[in-house]
């Protein structure tokens, strides 16, 4: 099968000039230190590329403004797309809108999909709607529209950004005056409305999910051990806790896989996720994370149907670090990913190939 790598290469940290990284179409007076965070170094899209190798043809097409034309010559069987795009609330969904487009099939969630799992506020509506449990939340897109009153602590993210980004260790507020600075500073920084959202004190949880319908699996649950944190710091997976601290030459020991769970407390996790999986009409692959809150019960905090895939096991990389513990090596994970679309797809009865198809 021919397969295109659509990607979004994190250059500045390999000392290459990435000309399709122009800067926000109105920018703060200062970018946001984690402008690239989503984005993937070049050992990633390597080892992904590597593991596809393994069974297909493989082309690695960057997902800049020159991918439409790229795409649309190549014509491949499938894109695995790993793309986090740069501009808009809707850069996550601009590969997918775009293959689907020009007819072409891929790997993952579709545009919607990936647009509204992208948005927090509209994440939230969506499982509170299903009812699939989920923190009390209000959204700020002003300084005048943070609540008078809100139970604390609270959380303070962005409403559209992953990774973390946005999520410091002073996002944890437990006051009103740290409840407005914070606000101010996402609102100043970001350009976009604060998620101002109800925090849980129970223990917290990563689920990695792939497949579809029938043949959905949930991996071993990851949790993740606030007290390997510096002394001092919340407990929660900040940004600093993701990307600062936790260095693959020195990785914090913050994660347990798989986690230790009574029974019942695994199933009711498995089930929740697998219902906002449903919910949010994800496809092949998610990761989804959970906190308990004050009776010991789950809540999703956020769906991630673009998931991390660090390929090394000291960069700390949740979604792996699941698949290993459900013995899977890096290269059978990203397999298993490109197979559980081409299984929704039925590209094994379409012939799987372009010369079948009369394309090339």
């Amino acid at each position: 099968m021919n397969i295109a790598l659509s990607f979004n290469l994190k250059a500045e940290a390999e000392g290459v000039q990435d000309t399709a990284a122009e800067p926000p179409l109105e920018p703060p007076s200062e970018p946001p230190d984690d402008l690239y965070a989503e984005w993937d170094d070049i050992h990633t899209i390597n080892a992904v590329a590597d593991a596809l190798r393994s069974r297909h043809r493989v082309t690695l097409v960057e997902a800049d403004t020159g991918a439409f034309e790229r795409y649309r010559l190549l014509r491949p069987d499938l894109v695995f797309n790993i793309a986090e795009g740069l501009h808009g609330v809707s850069r996550e969904a601009q590969i997918p809108a775009m293959l689907d487009m020009l007819g072409l099939p891929y790997t993952g969630s579709d545009p919607l999909t990936l647009g509204l799992c992208l948005d927090k506020r509209r994440t939230k509506e969506i499982l509170a709607h299903h009812r699939v449990a989920t923190p009390r939340f209000v959204v700020a897109s002003s300084m005048a529209e943070i609540p008078a009153r809100f139970s604390y602590p609270a959380m303070v993210k962005p409403t559209l950004e992953g990774s973390s980004m946005g999520i410091t260790d002073r996002a944890l507020v437990r006051n009103r005056r740290e409840l407005v600075r914070q606000v101010q500073w996402v609102l100043e920084t970001y350009r976009q409305p604060a998620l101002i959202e109800e925090f849980l004190p129970g223990r917290e949880f990563t689920v990695a999910m792939l497949g579809n319908g029938s043949d959905l699996r949930v991996l071993p649950i990851v949790e993740i051990n606030f007290d390997s944190l510096p002394s001092g710091v919340n407990p929660i997976y900040s940004y600093e806790a993701k990307w600062l601290w936790d260095q693959e030459q020195d990785p914090l020991q913050i994660f347990t896989c798989p986690a230790q769970l009574e029974p019942l407390l695994r199933r009711q996790i498995e089930v929740l996720c697998r219902r906002a999986f449903a919910a949010l009409g994800c496809r092949d692959w998610c990761r989804i994370d959970v906190r308990l809150d004050g009776r010991g019960l789950p809540q999703v905090i956020e769906l991630n149907p673009l998931p991390g895939i660090l390929p090394r096991s000291e960069q700390n990389s949740c979604f792996p670090k699941a698949a290993r513990a459900a013995g899977l090596t890096y290269d059978q994970l990203i397999l298993a990913v490109a197979d559980a679309a081409v299984t929704r797809l039925n590209l094994h009865e379409q012939g799987g190939c372009n010369e079948s198809r009369g394309l090339l």
